[in-house]
């Protein structure tokens, strides 16, 4: 690691301080920085409404942000390594068009809100979770058995984009039976949310979030290899069939996992992965990966700040303010193609 990577890696580190700080004291109702150091280190001498406020809501939105960002951003990195696709993405492969569809069928069949789904025996929260998730992983198991037929990488990209296109004509047809209420619930989850994971949800979605990322640590070796080609990385004894599974196995653990709590997220995972190339001139994935994890948890944790309108009580839909920081990236990424470093 050179001097440049360490500097950037000790930036990131700093503003990933700074935003989850920021988003611990930031938000509709002003708590004092005082007063979150001593609600975080248990004074109880603390206003318990602020209590309240930060420990059920601030602290696990902020968790779910970094998280998620993380997440996300290592999802678009592993898949734009696959595919040798810049413009490759989460959402691609229709994984999570599949947790949309797992939560049409819930929302606009069984029950039109967040918290009360009346027909299932289970919170309606809980059930649009698991709904989200078995929704991705159906997909995610027709396409890894699809990518143990084909060969070519490019035919199973345009494999997962028909089955996106075929779940999201399923959304569409529940859409039109749903009744108006329904159709908005639905809507509303569809602009995604980092307040979804509770205290109580938080070790559940931690859990699953590390478990990818440590898998996507266990395929740096593979994925410097695929960037020479699939021939080149058979040669050095990569067993290209079993990695190529491995990484979409570990993209959508990390996708349903995302998707499954806050919703589907947009330009995250398109945008960070070309925001940590930019920053680090390079694609070597043991200096990429970490970048690209610090880079998606810093840009969630910014939304997340944005996302709350300064002097009022509103708050943003997320998919409104995604598109404002990563849109620009790739129009840049498209315009200067030919003149970035690791294109070439």
């Amino acid at each position: 690691m050179n001097k440049q990577s360490l500097s950037i890696y000790v930036w990131l580190s700093i503003c990933l301080v700074l935003l989850f700080a920021g988003s611990l004291v930031y938000g509709a109702v002003s708590i004092p920085l005082d007063a979150v150091a001593d609600i975080l280190m248990g004074n109880e001498t603390v206003k318990e409404s602020w209590r309240q406020i930060l420990l059920n809501s601030r602290l696990p939105q902020a968790v779910t942000a970094l998280l998620t960002g993380a997440s996300l951003a290592v999802s678009g990195l592993l898949l734009q390594t696959l595919f040798k696709n810049p413009l490759a993405g989460p959402s691609i492969l229709g994984i999570s068009d599949g947790a949309n569809l797992g939560v049409a069928a819930v929302m606009l069949y069984f029950g039109g809100t967040l918290n009360m789904v009346n027909s299932l025996p289970m919170s309606g929260y809980l059930a649009i979770v698991v709904a989200a998730f078995a929704g991705a992983c159906l997909i995610l198991g027709i396409i890894i058995f699809f990518s143990t037929k084909v060969k070519s990488n490019v035919m199973l990209l345009i494999i997962g984009i028909m089955v996106g296109y075929m779940a999201s004509s399923l959304i569409s047809i529940l859409n039109y039976y749903a009744s108006t209420d329904k159709v908005h619930a639905f809507v509303m989850w569809g602009m995604g949310d980092f307040s979804g994971v509770s205290s109580q949800q938080l070790p559940f979605f931690t859990t699953c979030s590390l478990v990818g990322l440590l898998l996507s640590i266990l395929l740096i070796k593979p994925l410097n290899a695929l960037l020479l080609g699939e021939m080149y990385a058979a040669n050095l004894g990569i067993k290209v069939k079993r990695t190529r599974v491995l990484i979409l196995l570990c993209t959508g653990i990390l996708t349903a996992t995302a998707t499954a709590f806050c919703g589907p997220i947009s330009f995250i995972g398109l945008a960070v992965p070309h925001i940590a190339r930019l920053l680090l001139g390079s694609s070597n994935h043991k200096l990429l990966l970490p970048v690209t994890l610090l880079t998606g948890s810093c840009v969630a944790l910014l939304c997340n700040i944005v996302m709350v309108l300064p002097g009022g009580n509103g708050i943003l839909p997320l998919n409104a303010v995604t598109p404002l920081i990563g849109a620009p990236v790739i129009i840049y990424v498209i315009l200067n193609r030919k003149n970035i470093q690791y294109f070439n």
